[in-house]
């Protein structure tokens, strides 16, 4: 097989696996989402880098002396349906680039990343980020078991908290303001002042 060094090399409409992800040696950075290959928007802003770099600093404050590990992009989540084990390279289809990802099963951490579903994963929305991405997002975060799920606002300065029902579908729980205080449902222990996540942003 030839050595993969530009996207141009592969075509968008065949299906990958995993393996075959691993071995590609290009500069475009791209998710797989049930093997087909979706490109990730281009460099985020300053604005965008801002609030990750925030809000990845308190969650590494919070969770530094307990067992959960907090994970910022570019780092590979493999995900699949929660009813199946950790599976192999070959058998995996979706590898996915959240903003931010917190994993307490540290089992599914490897030299790669993470073989299966964080208990909490953030993004932060671009303006690039199209409505039909966002729905590839929300459903396959729901339908591989991730059990919270926050998408970040950074114009509109609020934050869409979603909870992973009995059922396995997502319940809008809170939309949090640029004043308030949010407090993951899976991390109760926790809360965010997000005055502090958007401070100054207004100027951008």
């Amino acid at each position: 097989m030839p050595k993969i060094t530009h996207l141009s090399q592969l075509d968008l409409n065949q299906t990958y696996s995993y393996a075959d992800y691993v071995t590609w040696k290009f500069d475009e950075t791209v998710e797989l989402i049930k093997g087909k290959i979706m490109l990730m928007s281009p460099a985020p802003n300053v604005r965008h880098q801002d609030i990750s770099t925030r809000l990845t600093a308190l969650l590494h404050n919070f969770f530094k002396r307990k067992n959960c590990r907090v994970y910022a992009a570019p780092f590979d989540v493999r995900l699949y349906d929660r009813k199946k084990s950790i599976l192999a390279s070959k058998d995996i289809h979706t590898v996915v680039q959240p903003d931010l990802c917190v994993i307490c099963d540290t089992s599914k951490l490897d030299a790669q990343g993470c073989n299966g579903a964080p208990e909490w994963i953030i993004e932060i929305l671009s303006k690039g980020n199209s409505k039909k991405e966002m729905q590839i997002k929300y459903d396959l975060y729901a339908e591989s078991g991730v059990g919270e799920y926050w998408l970040v606002y950074p114009y509109e300065q609020a934050i869409y908290q979603f909870i992973l029902d009995e059922n396995g579908r997502y319940q809008l729980k809170a939309m949090y303001p640029n004043s308030g205080t949010a407090v993951p449902h899976v991390f109760p222990e926790l809360a965010i002042d997000l005055s502090e996540v958007f401070e100054g942003l207004d100027d951008d």
